[in-house]
């Protein structure tokens, strides 16, 4: 389905400044969900500001404490609103989320993430419920990120526990059962921890 977001606000800033905070709240929200993998020609964000709150109240300027507090207050506001895209997503029965740990940097992990959260075979493995740890690091073997498979832990995480399937790149003795408890889970967290830096995704 096309994306039409619209979000209004009183800050009183200039239009340079506040286009950059929306591409870079976009970055970190709308722009790291999938559905079925398109993108419609006519998916939009728009942020209107009618500037009601006086310069002197919000002083808005780069680096400013107050522009910090904005940028994550509209960050939270666009994450939430970018869940619940994909959790209504066209047949989703599920909303899975993979959190990348230990990255190189913060675009890799962001491209190894979304590898695994777009990848079909890993949406059939949540679908059914299997712990198919091998599909993750598939996935995040064509996502032309670079890490280190024999040193990927990979757990998978809901409200009914977390379980880990993956200890550096080899399969680990696991609960069958629990893993389909867990999986079985309206909301599903695959946690990959690459032990390779200090970003995450």
């Amino acid at each position: 389905a096309t994306m039409l977001g619209f979000i209004a606000t009183d800050v009183a800033i200039g239009q340079d400044l506040i286009g950059k905070v929306v591409k870079m709240v976009a970055d970190a929200s709308y722009n790291r969900i999938t559905v079925d993998g398109d993108t419609s020609t006519n998916d939009s964000c728009f942020l209107f500001s009618n500037g009601g709150a006086t310069s002197s109240t919000a002083p808005f300027h780069p680096g400013s404490p107050a522009l910090a507090r904005f940028e994550q207050a509209l960050e939270a506001v666009c994450q939430n609103l970018a869940r619940q895209m994909a959790a209504d997503g066209e047949g989703a029965s599920k909303l899975v989320t993979c959190k990348m740990h230990g990255a190189r940097s913060e675009e890799s992990a962001e491209r190894l993430a979304k590898a695994v959260v777009g990848s079909s075979l890993v949406k059939a493995a949540m679908f059914g419920a299997d712990a198919n740890w091998g599909r993750v690091l598939c996935a995040m073997g064509y996502s032309k990120a670079p890490f280190r498979p024999e040193h990927v832990d990979v757990s998978f995480c809901s409200q009914a526990g977390s379980i880990l399937v993956c200890k550096q790149g080899d399969g680990v003795d696991f609960d069958e059962d629990k893993a389909k408890t867990i999986l079985t889970e309206k909301e599903v967290i695959i946690d990959v921890d690459l032990h390779e830096g200090d970003e995450s995704d």
